[in-house]
């Protein structure tokens, strides 16, 4: 990542302000964003549902947010999550804050023998990572042409995926 330094670390709950904020503004401009993933990630929160929240820290500030759930499957398979939001501060993406997000999910993905993970994003970012675009897998109320799948152990399973509720809510 060159001369940007960052700490990624679990969120703590005086970082709910920050990760608010910081997700309003990172998704502003996003063609494939609801408007509402800040609101997300605090529902989220507020159901039990976060499997994983992490934020990149540059100097004692948030510039950087990730979130994992749970999903489910059409064929009852198990071990998979959604990736997402995501969030970098404005200033500072294309900078590797991004990536290095995705490869703490990554390992602690790997760590827990998941079978993948999914997410609704960029279709020009995220193969980087590893995802690729999967819209036969794409929930009923999904864009098909920005969800994906990184699987880890194992194909993909045929049928579909679901978010938690608090998606749709």
């Amino acid at each position: 990542m060159g001369a940007l330094s960052i700490r990624i670390r679990p969120e703590e709950e005086r970082d709910h302000p920050a990760i608010h904020d910081l997700t309003r503004r990172a998704f502003a401009p996003m063609a494939f964003a609801a408007g509402d993933e800040q609101e997300l990630i605090e529902a989220l929160r507020r159901l039990g549902a976060l499997s994983l929240s992490l934020v990149a820290e540059q100097e004692g500030r948030v510039v950087g947010h990730v979130a994992l759930s749970p999903v489910t499957h059409e064929s009852g398979a198990e071990g998979w999550f959604g990736l997402g939001p995501i969030s970098v501060e404005p200033a500072l993406q294309r900078q590797g804050v991004g990536g290095a997000l995705i490869a703490e999910v990554r390992l602690w993905l790997a760590a827990r023998d998941a079978r993948g993970c999914v997410l609704t994003g960029d279709p020009r970012y995220y193969p980087r990572h590893g995802f690729r675009p999967a819209p036969e897998h794409a929930p009923q109320a999904e864009p098909a042409e920005f969800f994906m799948v990184l699987s880890l152990a194992g194909a993909v399973p045929a049928g579909r995926f679901g978010f938690h509720p608090a998606f749709h809510a």
